[in-house]
């Protein structure tokens, strides 16, 4: 027992210490950030959680020594480490306005103890991806460009810096992780090898496949191929069979990329090129009738 008048059960053992020899006045004062609780609030998050519902719990890649089993590390899962560091420091804590994007030296500036919330912060996957989202929005296109271009390779893809760089700008946008770039964009690269079945079956109507084959004929024949003259050649098709040019859009997005949704439709396919989006279209119209 330490003076047992002075003796504090509850209080930690350095502070005891402190008190005892007399070092109180020069004690340093302990805090720590909120707990980080599951996404549903309930109870401290842990890698199992992270395992279960699919986001990382550790920075980089961990694997069990005993079991062998791995978790994912953000890292590896493509997040960037700004976005990261932006994310955690509001997990328990918030600045003095509504501003939500920071760099490392501007949250060091902004801190104060004293927004740091006493109870504990629920984790949020999506949040998480929000921030990685803004932080990929704020890249240039050529340091993105050289981020994937492995990838790319790696796949059996050829394509070159400036092309690469125009398929970052249209898509980043649309993703969340650098990754998603080739993976979700991989028809700015190769013809698709599907089509969404659910959209085929919503969209192409009966005369689907003729007005898809028509605009493929009036593609061809374009002198200028800019996302605006492939516009006004929708259109006027459109306007001719007396068809909603956005009755038109996905099916010519289906045609040329397989899927349902992507980046702007008239940018996308400027990019993809004249002769290769009317060789898609062509191809589509043979392989969805074929399958009807």
């Amino acid at each position: 027992v330490i003076r047992g008048e002075e003796w504090l059960p509850s209080a930690p053992l350095h502070v005891l210490l402190h008190k005892y020899l007399g070092w109180e006045s020069t004690m340093p004062k302990f805090a720590h950030l909120s707990l980080i609780l599951k996404p549903d609030g309930q109870g401290k998050l842990s890698k199992r959680d992270g395992d279960r519902l699919g986001f990382p719990v550790f920075p980089l890649e961990w694997k069990d020594p005993i079991s062998g089993e791995i978790s994912s590390g953000y890292r590896e899962s493509g997040y960037l480490p700004e976005a990261v560091i932006n994310m955690l420091a509001f997990l328990g804590w918030h600045p003095s306005d509504n501003r939500e994007i920071f760099s490392l030296n501007e949250l060091i500036e902004e801190f104060n103890i004293h927004r740091v919330s006493k109870s504990g912060a629920k984790f949020d996957f999506e949040k998480a991806k929000w921030f990685n989202h803004r932080y990929l929005m704020d890249m240039d296109n050529e340091s993105l460009a050289k981020m994937i271009s492995s990838d790319i390779s790696a796949r059996g893809w050829s394509a070159d810096a400036a092309y690469i760089e125009k398929v970052v700008g249209l898509m980043k946008e649309k993703i969340s992780f650098i990754g998603d770039i080739v993976s979700s964009g991989n028809f700015f690269f190769e013809k698709p090898k599907s089509y969404d079945e659910k959209a085929i079956a919503k969209k192409w109507k009966s005369n689907t496949s003729d007005l898809m084959l028509r605009l493929a004929a009036d593609l061809e024949k374009l002198e200028n191929f800019t996302a605006e003259t492939i516009k006004l050649a929708l259109e006027a098709l459109a306007a001719e069979n007396d068809t909603g040019a956005g009755a038109m859009m996905l099916p010519l997005r289906l045609a040329v990329s397989g899927q349902a949704g992507g980046p702007p439709i008239f940018e996308m396919i400027e990019l993809i090129g004249q002769a290769e989006v009317v060789e898609r279209i062509k191809a589509a119209v043979q392989f969805i009738t074929a399958s009807s």
